[in-house]
This record gives C-alpha cells, structure tokens and sequence, in this order.
C-alpha cells in the first residue's frame, strides 16, 4: 500500500513538473487567487497543485489536499445537481461556473462561485489538465420579518454588547443570554448552509480574472519546456485520443490492464492503469502509443503471440499464459486475458488486456480466482465505454 501511494505520488509531481519549467510553482503561489489544478489522467483525477489563497481559505495545508478529490471539500449542504453540472463539463472537456456551498477544514460552509476550465495540449489537443478557480461569495446581512416588524439576524455585535449592560449583574442572565446567542449563531449557520447564495457581477468578473492570470503562467511555463498548453483546443485531437471522463473512469479499476486501440496502425496501448504500470516498472509516457509486444522478449513462447493474434483477428476473447519482461528486464509469467471491448453501437472500439502475475507467493491467490479477476475488469471496462459512447451520442444529436 506504503508503495503504491508513492507512486501515486510520484506520479501527481510529474503531472506538473513534467508539463511545466521548475519556476512555474513558485510563480502560481504569487497569484492571490483561489484556485486549484487537477489532472484527469492520474487515477482519481486528484488536485496537483492547490494555491495559497486556496489553503488560507480552506485551512487545509498543502499536503493534506494535493493527492485528494476535490469532492473532500463537499458536505451535507452540497447542491448535487451543481456537483453533476461539474461533471459533465468536465466529461465534455468545456468551461463552467456554478455556485457551490463548500466546507472548511473545522467544518464551517461557506458559499463560493466555482469556475473550471480544461487546459488544452497545443500538440495533439489531449485535455492535460483542469483549472478550478474558486471565489467565496460576500451574503449581505439579510433582514427578516418577526412577529412586530424587522430583525438582523447577521449581526450580533449590537444584541452582544446589549447583554453585558443589561445583564451584568446576573450570572443566570447572562448564562441564558449566552445559550441564546450560540442558538442564533448555530440557526443562521444552518440558514445559510441551507439558502442559495447568487454570485455578484463583481465576483463574476474577479473569476475571469483569476482564470486569466493563471492560464498567463501557464502557458508562459510550458513554452519553455516544448509541452506548451492553451486554454483553447489548439489543434484537431489526435485520433484515438481518449476523452478525459473515459480516463477518470478507468483509473477507478484497481487491476493491471491496458486499452489498445485496433483501429490505429500497429494497434497502440491508449491507456495504462496505475497497477500496470506498477508492475511492468515503466513510466506512462514510455508505455502509450505502443504496441504491446514490448513487453516480450528472448524466451515468451511464439505460440501464445499467435493465439493473441488469432482473437484480435476474429475479435474473441482469449486468455493466455505468458512469459514478460519488465523495464528492468527482470521476467515474470503474465495470466493474460484479452478481450474485444464493444461501443454503444455494437461495434469494436478497444480490446482491453488484463494482467496477473503467475506467482504462487503473490497473496491475491487468497481472493478471487484469475477468471474471475479477468471478467471483472472486462465488464467494468465494457460499461465506461459503451456509457461514453451512448452520453456522447446523446448530447450530439
């Protein structure tokens, strides 16, 4: 476990420093804004870089948030439909804004305007990242009717100075008055956890803003390091290129597995899980875009290349036994299970590969069988894909 959160980790800073110049941190913690940065492509789509303001505003430090969702911020009082508006951007890969109550690390809410924005690669037009600009929304002191007239119910500063004159010399006074101050606070607490808060023109504009200043960085820092982004797609996406809802869901799978794309010249690896990648020793970028013969070597038997072969040609599942070889050229045998992945039309869009090391010493023997192992993953895989590809349908016509 201590193993796989430092990969995990890992791989969250090279998310960021591989796409930006070292200077590009400390530039982002001059900003004042709120605003945090995630990567769809890590599994979990965690928060990569989260700023100062942020965390001053949150009260979380910067290593409890960056790793997480940004769902740790969310709570009982949360607008669901606001949260599902968010998503579907995010599957959609556009820009949105919506108003959201969020809570504190002490677990007070407070009402902000929430704006995303997907950063575009300028080579090949891949979503790299999402920018999430935050801006806490100021509620003006509301006025409600009593029994006889009108009542602040915000401030408290007059009712408080009115109880240590009037009740000074009574203990049990000032007792009662105190417990009905705690239930005023607790009840406007609850009110404004519970009423809808509108953004003003004014923080309206401030996210724009904030969304400015940090694409300038941005994109100033990338240029530098050849891996320039936009905010804009740039450039025709690359064909086969997976869209970033597909990836969150896949990084959900715990197992090794690889999504090939049959309908691209020599087959290539589209996607790679982190366990994959765990147990193959190689980084994502050595493993995408290639063919999954690499993983081969002097002694992997010819047979089972061919019987791999045959089912990709007559689009059925297959499983194998195969001798592999890792980054560091150490072999391990590979109970791998091949299997066509169809789109909502039917037809074959991918061809998932599910790995499992051959070793009586590996404590996974303890739970489920392979085969088992091997169509729970087909079956999850099965079900992002064709639910992409129905949602895309759908919002296309």
């Amino acid at each position: 476990m201590m193993e796989f959160e430092s990969n995990h980790l890992c791989a969250i800073d090279r998310s960021f420093d591989d796409r930006y110049s070292c200077h590009a941190r400390e530039s982002l913690d001059e900003l004042p804004e709120n605003f945090t940065i995630t990567d769809p492509s890590v599994s979990g789509h965690p928060i990569i870089f989260a700023s100062l303001g942020f965390l001053k505003m949150t009260g979380f430090t910067r290593d409890e948030v960056v790793g997480r969702r940004g769902g740790m911020f969310q709570g009982p009082g949360t607008c669901r439909r606001s949260v599902m508006e968010i998503r579907e951007a995010v599957r959609q890969e556009r820009e949105a804004q919506v108003v959201l109550l969020n809570y504190r690390k002490d677990g007070t809410p407070f009402w902000m305007l929430l704006r995303i924005c997907p950063v575009f690669s300028a080579h090949g037009g891949a979503v790299v990242h999402f920018v999430a600009v935050q801006v806490p929304l100021h509620r003006k002191p509301r006025v409600c009717r009593g029994g006889g007239g009108f009542s602040q119910v915000h401030d408290f500063s007059v009712y408080r100075c009115c109880r240590k004159e009037v009740c000074s010399d009574s203990l049990a006074e000032l007792g009662r008055a105190s417990s009905h101050n705690q239930v005023l606070e607790h009840d406007v607490t609850e009110l404004e956890s519970e009423e809808p808060c509108e953004a003003s023109d004014d923080e309206k504009r401030s996210a724009v803003i904030a969304m400015d200043n940090i694409f300038s960085v941005l994109t100033y820092y990338s240029e530098s390091t050849g891996k320039l982004v936009c905010r804009k797609r740039c450039s025709i996406p690359d064909v086969g290129l997976l869209s970033s809802s597909l990836i969150i869901s896949l990084g959900r799978i715990k197992q090794s597995f690889v999504l090939t794309n049959p309908h691209l010249p020599d087959m290539p690896i589209v996607y790679a899980s982190d366990a994959f990648l765990k147990l193959t020793g190689y980084a994502r970028d050595e493993v995408l875009g290639r063919n999954c013969r690499f993983l081969g070597g002097a002694d992997t038997d010819t047979s089972s290349l061919h019987l791999i072969s045959e089912s990709i040609k007559t689009e059925q599942p297959c499983t194998v036994r195969i001798l592999n070889y890792r980054k560091d050229k150490s072999s391990f045998w590979n109970l791998l299970h091949i299997s066509p992945v169809q789109n909502a039309s039917g037809k074959v869009a991918y061809f998932v590969g599910i790995q499992i090391e051959d070793d009586y010493k590996n404590e996974d023997r303890q739970c489920w069988g392979p085969d088992m192992r091997h169509l729970s993953v087909v079956g999850v895989v099965k079900v992002a894909v064709r639910s992409l590809s129905m949602t895309a349908g759908s919002s296309k016509s």
